[in-house]
């Protein structure tokens, strides 16, 4: 993997551009977040989603009950052990989404120049000049002038389903608008978004709780997908919901940043978060297109600093109808990775689009080529600069081994944790090979039963950039001895040669805990 490393500022010879990729085990280092939904909920399909790279499964409650989506997470559950693939879920909330109630679900035309009215009042039918909303306090939200989008739920911008309308009047508690644009809105949700204005409703609803604490408990959630983050508070107050659940209190929380409010906060929300989603859909109503991109890159590159991850969406919208991106959606997805990016979320192009395994695949590959020309050397000094000395004991160590396997041209680094911390350090400095993670279980005990930690870490690292868990044998304990942790290590060594990562005469770097001491050493293998 990091033997082909090039450099996008060093002279490369053109046809080296068109070598065929040679396969791997891991498609990619950058990890691809899947959306289960009405064209990706199957055993077959979720299984061959997971072959073809998806880590993280999506679920997704802004439509659809809870048992519809534990009869997907059921299938999940199925396609990850027949594929023999760890892949971690996420519940994404619902937050202050406003959506225009249309009971009959009949299509509505909606003409330029038109006049149309949005009434709180859920009781009307949806009609070309009357769209009932799920919000009583829009009128007082908004001002003429203002600017409000329609559009259908994860709408790619590709649809006649999108419109624009300009408020030009303000009537009790219905809000007059001018239709900008003609479109028909079809389909089953759609969603409103209000350029630049604040949304006074809270950020976790009393129905995302309810969902949480009945299917996210059940099921043990990995992450949570804090839609609508504005304030490090509403982080915060997530977490306290949270810390009451049971196992939940180890959920990690990922904070979503979809409108200016929440860019202006962005630095005390990435202190409280344990990871940050940038949602490119509705940051690109509420930032002018021309801004889109340097919030992005700002973004990811804070992120990186602070060893988060750091999640885009909306990459490849036109493949929610077409088996290829387009060139714009291509080079997009490859400047995500030279930016930094962690993960690839996909929303439409797998929930109800036509190619949801083709699209994870054609991701993965894009990935992987961006990750070739990556420049890890520049990447890895301004890490080091941000970071300042003196440094923790831990991050040295960290930043020792990746050093350490760059120079001795290592296939893989191999880390031993129980937190998940040490190795999710190790990935901050993108190293150029994969980082196997070996999750070595603690046990715990509440009094009445016994319990292994170690799933949860395994699982919440399938989102890090490079880091590949594998979970250890619980009978050897995390602070073992020198000659434990070497037969666990035999396990690891084993597992990255069938997987076609190790062969004879790699070096490997193992990062390892000995009695009170970090050890990073480096081990050549035999025949």
């Amino acid at each position: 993997m990091h033997s082909s490393h090039l450099l996008l500022e060093e002279p490369i010879r053109m046809a080296s551009i068109l070598e065929p990729s040679k396969p791997s085990f891991f498609p990619a280092m950058t990890k691809i977040v899947g959306t289960l939904g009405p064209k990706s909920r199957s055993v077959q399909v979720i299984s061959a989603c997971l072959n073809a790279g998806m880590s993280v499964a999506r679920f997704d409650f802004s439509w659809g009950d809870i048992d519809y989506h534990q009869e997907t997470l059921e299938n999940l559950k199925m396609a990850v052990k027949s594929t023999k693939k760890l892949c971690a879920v996420m519940l994404d909330t619902v937050g202050p989404e406003l959506q225009v109630v249309n009971k009959s679900g009949n299509a509505i035309s909606l003409e330029a120049d038109a006049t149309v009215v949005l009434t709180p009042d859920q009781n009307e039918e949806a009609a070309s000049q009357l769209l009932p909303i799920n919000f009583a306090g829009l009128a007082k939200a908004v001002k003429p002038g203002d600017t409000i989008f329609v559009g259908q739920y994860l709408f790619t911008g590709s649809e006649t389903t999108s419109v624009w309308l300009e408020v030009t009047e303000l009537r009790g508690d219905d809000v007059v608008c001018t239709i900008k644009n003609s479109a028909t809105l079809a389909g089953s949700l759609f969603t409103l978004h209000i350029s630049q204005v604040r949304i006074d409703l809270p950020t976790l609803s009393e129905s995302d709780k309810d969902v949480i604490s009945k299917w996210g408990v059940r099921n043990k959630i990995d992450f949570l997908s804090l839609s609508y983050t504005r304030h490090a508070e509403d982080v915060r107050h997530a977490r306290d919901f949270l810390s009451k659940l049971g196992d939940l209190s180890q959920t990690q929380i990922f904070a979503k940043i979809e409108n200016i409010e929440g860019l202006t906060h962005f630095d005390e929300i990435l202190q409280e978060a344990d990871g940050i989603i940038l949602s490119r859909g509705n940051l690109g109503i509420d930032l002018p297109p021309e801004k889109v991109f340097l919030f992005q890159k700002a973004a990811v590159y804070k992120c990186n600093m602070f060893g988060k991850p750091a999640v885009i969406t909306r990459v490849v919208d036109s493949m929610t109808d077409n088996l290829r991106p387009t060139r714009a959606e291509a080079t997009d997805v490859a400047n995500a990775v030279l930016d930094g990016s962690d993960a690839i979320l996909l929303g439409a192009e797998t929930l109800r689009g036509l190619y949801p395994v083709e699209t994870i695949s054609t991701v993965g590959r894009i990935c992987a080529e961006a990750e070739k020309v990556f420049n890890q050397d520049l990447y890895f000094k301004k890490t080091v600069k941000y970071v300042g000395e003196p440094m923790t004991h831990l991050e040295s160590i960290a930043s020792s081994a990746v050093r350490a396997a760059i120079k001795v041209k290592a296939s893989v680094i191999i880390c031993f944790t129980s937190s998940g911390r040490a190795a999710r350090l190790i990935a901050k400095y993108r190293p150029t090979m994969p980082v196997l993670s070996v999750v070595i279980p603690r046990l715990k005990t509440n009094q009445l039963r016994w319990s292994f930690t170690g799933a949860f870490e395994a699982r919440q690292s399938l989102i890090v950039r490079g880091l590949f868990p594998m979970l250890a044998d619980p009978r050897h304990p995390a602070e073992s001895t020198n000659a434990t942790n070497e037969s666990v290590l035999k396990v690891a060594l084993d597992y990255g040669k069938t997987s076609g990562v190790i062969k004879s005469h790699d070096r490997v770097v193992v990062c390892q805990k000995v009695a009170d001491a970090s050890v990073v050493k480096i081990i050549e293998l035999e025949d």
